[in-house]
Order: C-alpha cells, then sequence, then structure tokens
C-alpha cells in the first residue's frame, strides 16, 4: 500500500476521508477506471496562467489518483493523456505536454516500482517525440513483471483510428487465412485492439463539465458506467474519485438485460 503519508499529506489525516476508504471498500469496487482529463487549460486561464501551467498541475494530480487507485485495490486506470487530435494545438503546448512523461515518470517511477504498479501505453508511437517514447518505454520495462494496478496511458490514442485499424487487421488476417469470417465476433474483433490485454472500463470519470466522449474508447465504453463533473481536472481530487466510486456502487449494471 502507497505510504500514507503521502496519499493523505494534502488532507491532514482526514479520519473522515479515511473512514470513507474502508466503506467503500466494503462494497465492489470497479476492476477498471478510465479518466478523461480535462479542464487544465481553463484552470490556468481562471489564474491568469499559461495553459502548460495548468498541464503542469494536472500531473500532479496523476500521482495522488493513482496513489488512491492503487490503495482501493482498482486492478486498471486508464488516463487519456494526449488524442490523435491533441495535435491541432499551439506547438509551445504540444512540446511541453511531451515532456510531461519524461518529468512525472522520472521522479514517480521508482514509487511505482516500490508499489508493484505496471506501466502500459496505448496510442500511436510512431508520432512521439523519441524523448518522449523513451521515458515510456523504459517505464513499461522496468514495471513489465509488476503484478499490481496497471496504469494505463492513453498518448497519441484516437478511438476512431484503432477501430479502422483492427478492421484493417481482421481482413487482411481472413485474407491470408489466419482467421475465417465466420469466425469473427465481439470477443475476436476486441482482441485485435489496443486494450486486448484489458478488461473494458467499468467506469469513465470525465472532468471539466463537457459531457461528451472525444473519440476516447469508443468500442470498449459500450456499457460503461459514466460520471461527468464540472471539477476543472487540476482541482481534481480523492473525495472525487471516491464520490465517483460510491455513484457506481449504487447504480445497476444490467448489460442490456432486466
Amino acid at each position: 500500500m502507497f505510504n500514507k503519508i503521502k496519499l493523505w499529506k494534502n488532507q491532514n489525516n482526514s479520519t473522515s476521508l479515511r473512514e470513507k476508504i474502508e466503506e467503500i471498500k466494503k462494497l465492489p469496487i470497479p476492476e477498471h477506471v478510465a479518466i478523461i482529463m480535462d479542464g487544465n487549460g481553463r484552470w490556468a486561464k481562471k489564474r491568469a496562467l499559461p495553459r502548460i501551467a495548468g498541464h503542469h498541475e494536472g500531473m500532479k494530480v496523476v500521482r495522488k489518483t493513482t496513489r488512491l487507485a492503487n490503495n482501493l485495490g482498482i486492478k486498471t486506470l486508464t488516463l487519456y493523456a494526449f488524442s490523435t487530435e491533441n495535435w491541432k494545438r499551439p506547438k509551445n503546448e504540444v512540446e511541453f505536454i511531451m515532456k510531461l512523461p519524461e518529468e512525472f515518470l522520472g521522479t514517480f517511477l521508482p514509487e511505482l516500482i516500490e508499489e508493484n504498479v505496471q506501466v502500459k501505453m496505448m496510442g500511436y508511437k510512431d508520432q512521439l517525440p523519441l524523448h518522449t517514447l523513451h521515458a515510456i518505454e523504459k517505464a513499461m520495462e522496468e514495471t513489465k513483471n509488476n503484478t499490481g494496478l496497471v496504469l494505463n496511458f492513453a498518448l497519441n490514442y484516437g478511438s476512431r483510428a484503432e477501430i479502422v485499424d483492427a478492421v484493417k487487421q481482421v481482413l487482411m488476417d481472413c485474407k491470408n487465412g489466419i482467421l475465417k469470417e465466420s469466425d469473427v465476433d465481439e470477443s475476436v474483433f476486441s482482441s485485435y485492439l489496443m486494450t486486448s490485454s484489458l478488461n473494458d472500463p467499468d467506469l469513465l470519470i470525465r472532468t471539466s463539465g463537457e459531457i461528451r466522449l472525444s473519440n476516447f474508447m469508443l468500442w470498449q465504453l459500450a456499457y460503461s458506467e459514466f460520471w461527468f463533473t464540472e471539477v476543472l481536472w487540476p482541482d481534481f481530487n480523492e473525495e472525487h474519485l471516491l464520490e465517483a466510486i460510491q455513484v457506481f456502487q449504487n447504480r445497476q449494471r444490467r448489460f442490456g438485460g432486466i
């Protein structure tokens, strides 16, 4: 379990928060939580700061959220860090974002290793700067044998492109006799996606008040529970994550049944 001093350092050892965590643990915890981390730019603008300041502050929230997710026993935490459409943003902002994995993993990787967290990434690597890719690949290599929480970064990821590429690969395998058309079902198709080694998310969280998926895991989120909040990502804290999980625990998941 992550060091309690670190987990509670911004909560002044709040007994009520610890009690809430223990209560939440008594009910089923979502195995896979996915988060669209939105609102960094707006957070910075409200404070008359450059947009990059919001991204830097948001990185600190990633660390806190990862610690709590691990404490709760969540098995996979997928974070939408950068989309295939985000390249349209100003050059200086993109360059700053691409430096964040180095800074984040450079300081946080030892703790992730110690706490048995496995780092993964889904997305298109070929467009990433080498320094970004090297930081991610180093973290993946050094944590590949860990068996605890999977911290999965969606970096240069776009769901439509992922689905189109999967369709192309299925067609190619059918053409080459590796696969029969009659074999293709939802399970087989899912195995061609970037999330083939992961369960579909049980819970999707999106911050900043926007109510859309923004090309994120369109196939995988078919039966996920959604939780939207007006809170901007840099202001997202442990209480917000616990609230989202409590809402999840009070919903009935029917998967199309009764």
